[in-house]
């Protein structure tokens, strides 16, 4: 049984790890973003609180993530593990998934914390622009952009590091590499916890 936290910078490769370490421990890679369609999907009460926040352009606050979160956490495939992608995200978020956990009688094996040099990630990110119909590029893929999106991160992610790392569950791994490096540092790094 393995309970995973993955996060790092926008562009760190995130999700082709998470796929990847999901795939290879036979768990569910557990998307917030994903969660979040799948909740409007469903047309549950959930569902429509969060589709009526996304139709104004609002962000979904932090308890009703920990709502969808706890729904999605409380279904078969995560009793057996699960690989938690994109949540927590903030302090605040941190204290709701101990809260879910607590329910659940469950704790995080490990947080992966995919460390990648802003240099590299806007490299990254650059790099995979989309051009439109017009040559235009997508207006979240600008340099500007990408800035704002890595201050953020800095600004209220980086203490969810802190708080791991704390608890002594924090793993710092190198994300920069080929994909099949990356992985194997990660693979490394769960044997050793399930051992």
């Amino acid at each position: 049984m393995m309970r995973l936290v993955l996060f790092g910078p926008p562009g760190a490769g995130k999700g082709t790890q998470a796929q990847r370490i999901a795939d290879a421990w036979r768990i569910p890679h557990i998307s917030t973003g994903e969660m979040l369609r799948e909740a409007v999907a469903s047309g549950s009460e959930l569902g429509r609180q969060v589709r009526e926040l996304m139709e104004r352009g609002q962000l979904v606050p932090d308890e009703l993530i920990g709502e969808v979160v706890a729904a999605r956490l409380a279904e078969d495939d995560a009793g057996g593990g699960f690989l938690l992608d994109g949540f927590p995200r903030t302090a605040h978020q941190i204290e709701i998934l101990d809260r879910v956990l607590e329910r659940l009688g469950a704790e995080i094996d490990r947080v992966i914390l995919l460390n990648v040099p802003d240099e590299i990630v806007t490299e990254r990110l650059a790099g995979r622009r989309e051009v439109g119909d017009q040559g235009q590029q997508r207006a979240d893929d600008n340099e500007e952009t990408i800035l704002e999106r890595l201050r953020v991160y800095a600004e209220q992610t980086e203490p969810v590091a802190d708080v791991y790392r704390k608890r002594g569950v924090l793993a710092d791994v190198d994300g920069t590499g080929t994909v099949e490096q990356v992985f194997a540092r990660i693979q490394g790094l769960l044997v050793e916890v399930a051992g």
